[in-house]
């Protein structure tokens, strides 16, 4: 096996632009509650200019046999393979400033290596800011502004941040290995988690893209570009939910329950003291009787 990271990586171009550009990144395979990282890059490659400058060789990286990619059959012959493609992206913000974006499936081998090769190609280009993005879930009501977990490699770079967490361990994942061994390296690196409520972690969750959106902007100074399908799905997103809660009295005890915990939360001096009495509910707790209640409704229209 060849350990250089550059047998990984090819660079494909060499646009100055992409000198001194901030990287972002948002690799598949992990947690990504209510599709809202999923729903960022979506909305990048529909709103910015992108070209390919960098792609890495995900026969090394990629377990097949996991995420089998899709083979075409054409009457008597295979006629098309769609080959995952993890690929770093050229693109411009609506002020004309280049960034970079690194996007495709989570590799499922060769962490380090994969880690290493994103570290050359940073030290390559001069990356000044290194930055990731997804939703998580969590027990909180879908009627109060989304909150956000703000992680970085120094504290200066953390902003708007109300910690929920002391210390948590959670499965290991190649974006959070990346921001880790950045900070062991010296280099500016931060992680943005949206709190996506439990009960529609499932779902395309609009308003959980928009909320990193706006932290992409703030962490970087990025004028990324709106987009008024994208509220125009918030807001039917939220009428549907809103309209489910109506139908069930059971449901609207439950999103009661969050918002009083939650407006509990937010109103405390000390959060830590919040936590350490267990008032803020798990996610499973108050997140079961609206996920029983979806199902059945979707029985129902499925009926």
């Amino acid at each position: 096996m060849n350990d250089d990271p550059w047998a990984l990586c090819e660079v494909l171009a060499e646009p100055p632009e992409a000198r001194g550009a901030v990287l972002l990144h948002f690799l598949d395979g992990f947690m990504d509650a209510g599709q809202a990282g999923r729903g960022v890059v979506d909305h990048l490659f529909k709103t910015c200019e992108h070209t390919p400058v960098a792609s890495f060789d995900v026969d090394q990286l990629i377990d097949y046999r996991s995420r089998r990619p899709n083979l075409t059959f054409s009457i008597d012959r295979w006629s098309d393979f769609e080959a995952p493609q993890l690929v770093v992206y050229l693109m411009r913000d609506a002020s004309d400033r280049p960034f970079l974006l690194m996007t495709g499936p989570e590799p499922d081998f060769a962490w380090e290596r994969f880690v290493d090769a994103v570290e050359d190609l940073i030290e390559h280009w001069h990356v000044p800011l290194t930055l990731g993005f997804q939703g998580i879930p969590m027990g909180v009501p879908h009627t109060r502004a989304l909150g956000m977990t703000v992680h970085a490699t120094r504290p200066e770079l953390v902003f708007d941040n109300r910690p929920v967490f002391n210390e948590v361990t959670v499965p290991g994942n190649a974006a959070g290995l990346l921001e880790y061994r950045l900070g062991e390296s010296g280099r500016d690196a931060v992680g943005l988690s949206v709190h996506v409520p439990h009960y529609v972690m499932q779902m395309t969750y609009p308003a959980a893209t928009m909320r990193l959106l706006e932290g992409i902007r703030e962490a970087t100074g990025l004028d990324l570009p709106s987009d008024e399908d994208l509220e125009v799905e918030r807001a039917q997103v939220d009428s549907d939910i809103a309209e489910q809660v109506a139908e069930s009295d059971e449901v609207a005890d439950v999103v009661k329950t969050l918002e009083e915990q939650y407006d509990s939360f937010t109103e405390a001096a000390d959060a830590d003291e919040m936590l350490q009495e267990g008032r803020i509910p798990t996610a499973d707790e108050l997140g079961a009787a609206f996920e029983s209640f979806l199902a059945e409704r979707n029985k129902r229209d499925d009926d």
